[in-house]
């Protein structure tokens, strides 16, 4: 792992020269960041939240509904929309929505970090129930992944199929140690808001588009969310994505709890980072594995993605081991999280317990593979969309 990305996120917790940086609440509106050609924006009214929504393809289209990852929007999946099969006599109809939190959904509607990625399924189900659809091709990247896990355990008869591209482990973001997602700690430290890059969000509320630090939202997209090297065609779309997040106390970076085990700080109740600690977003596993309606998973990423591995370069054990962090109480303790292990183990029981699943790794390819292999991803993503209809 480069130093250069490690050292990206290695002051993203309180330690004592950064708590002076004091974020206060603020409203970001959604940037008026153009489509492409064949995509329609459109704001929808459900009964959860109102937020902007992109579609692709005919009405009468087989729904596929895309689930953006952290600091992004439904912009990130604009090109895979518009390459989906049309195979079908009716095509694929692309719905991506931007999940609370993010972009152009309500900024008075808050993650409520204590339901996991409750609000963000629950959300979706409605979007679904607004748009009349019975039953949809769910795709998640990144933390759109553990809204996959939730609505595969909640609602597992409204899916088609599932592919998971990237996702965050079934038993959340950092501070558990085994591929049965022990704990660390018992009050869950080193997970949450404390993982938020302070020096990050304040570029973001600066707008600062620049690569002249490590910490701005440019570096960052560049050096750990896609492979060092690779630019993105619609890199100022992108980032103005990931520059529409909200922000503040109940949004990003969210609220945090002191805690007496090493890294000082434990998840708060509010926002996206704290909604994918262990606290709140576990429990996952066990109820996916016993849902009795069970659909095939493709689960895709890349071989060289730093941000969901077995020693994710935003994880504190990962952190910690490097020597970044001091005081690290040793692997014993808080080793770094074995993120892949555990979604390749709890989908061995999911296929186990009657469910199906393939996992396909694209080389030289880091955290986005839609984004950066195209037309692999989509090989893949194709053949099993089109292997699913029913």
């Amino acid at each position: 792992m480069k130093a250069a990305s490690i050292l990206l996120f290695a002051f993203c917790i309180t330690i004592p020269q950064f708590q002076g940086i004091v974020m206060k609440p603020q409203t970001l509106h959604a940037q008026e960041i153009p489509v492409m050609k064949g995509i329609r924006a459109e704001r929808v009214s459900t009964s959860r939240i109102t937020t902007r929504v992109l579609f692709s393809g005919e009405e009468k289209g087989a729904p596929v509904l895309f689930l953006h990852g952290n600091l992004s929007s439904a912009t990130w999946w604009e090109e895979t929309m518009l390459a989906l099969p049309k195979a079908l006599p009716q095509g694929f109809r692309g719905i991506a929505p931007d999940l609370r939190g993010f972009g152009g959904a309500d900024t008075s509607k808050f993650v409520d970090a204590r339901r996991g990625a409750g609000d963000w399924a629950d959300d979706a189900i409605a979007l679904m129930d607004k748009l009349g659809i019975a039953k949809a091709h769910i795709v998640g990247h990144s933390l759109g992944g553990y809204v996959v896990w939730r609505m595969m355990a909640d609602y597992p008869e409204r899916l088609l199929s599932v592919t998971l591209v990237a996702p965050g482990s079934p038993f959340g973001f950092g501070g558990t140690k085994d591929t049965l997602g022990t704990p660390c700690y018992s009050d869950f430290a080193g997970t949450g808001s404390g993982l938020a890059n302070k020096l990050l969000i304040k570029a973001i509320k600066d707008g600062d588009r620049t690569t002249n630090s490590l910490f701005t939202p440019r570096s960052a997209l560049r050096n750990v969310v896609v492979k060092a090297s690779f630019v993105p065609k619609r890199e100022e779309e992108l980032l103005s994505a990931m520059m529409s997040v909200h922000l503040g106390e109940k949004a990003l970076p969210g609220d945090a709890a002191p805690s007496k085990n090493w890294t000082g700080f434990a998840p708060g109740e509010w926002g996206a980072v704290n909604a994918l600690s262990p606290k709140y977003a576990g429990g996952m596993a066990d109820k996916l594995v016993q849902a009795k309606a069970k659909v095939a998973v493709l689960w895709v990423r890349g071989a060289d993605d730093l941000a969901v591995n077995n020693n994710a370069a935003s994880d504190v054990g990962t952190l910690g081991a490097r020597g970044f962090i001091p005081n690290y109480p040793g692997k014993d303790v808080f080793p770094p999280q074995p993120m892949l292990d555990q979604t390749r183990t709890v989908l061995e029981r999911y296929k186990r317990s009657g469910g199906a699943y393939k996992e396909v790794t694209l080389e030289n390819c880091g955290h986005t593979p839609y984004v950066e292999k195209p037309q692999e991803f989509n090989e893949a993503f194709h053949a099993h969309l089109l292997g699913r209809q029913k």
